[in-house]
């Protein structure tokens, strides 16, 4: 099965894997799972690390190498995930959860993120505690 990641879901399958539920745990340690990162991840890893919220310059001075070793695929944006993304309703202003939530949607697969908005967006959500 496809799975999307949210952007705290890589960094802490990367620098703090106790911090992911047992089942986000469960699903990124099954090789059957094909795991996607969105091409707005190493984005908002970027603006974060420059105002200084983050520190992910390792992370993105090697994102490419890291993602493929990791076996993970690089999803790529489409115009209508920009445009959904656009006209989804404002639950949440964070442009790079509004584009995890459209892509989700368009492509009908399950997001893994213990951030509870992209349940009102109707995407199908994967978290445990």
């Amino acid at each position: 099965m496809r799975y999307l990641l949210d952007t705290h879901t890589l960094l802490w399958t990367i620098e703090s894997p106790s911090k992911l539920s047992r089942l986000a745990r469960k699903i990124i340690e099954d090789h059957a799972s094909v795991l996607l990162i969105s091409i707005a991840t190493p984005w908002e890893l970027a603006i974060k690390t420059n105002s200084g919220k983050l520190d992910a310059q390792e992370l993105l001075r090697e994102f490419d190498s890291t993602i493929s070793s990791a076996g993970y695929e690089l999803l790529n944006t489409e115009v209508s995930h920009v445009i959904r993304a656009g006209m989804l309703p404002l639950y949440h202003r964070d442009p790079f959860d509004r584009l995890l939530a459209a892509q989700a949607l368009d492509l009908r697969i399950p997001l893994v993120s213990r951030d509870a908005i992209f349940d009102r967006y109707g995407v199908k959500r994967i978290w445990d505690m």
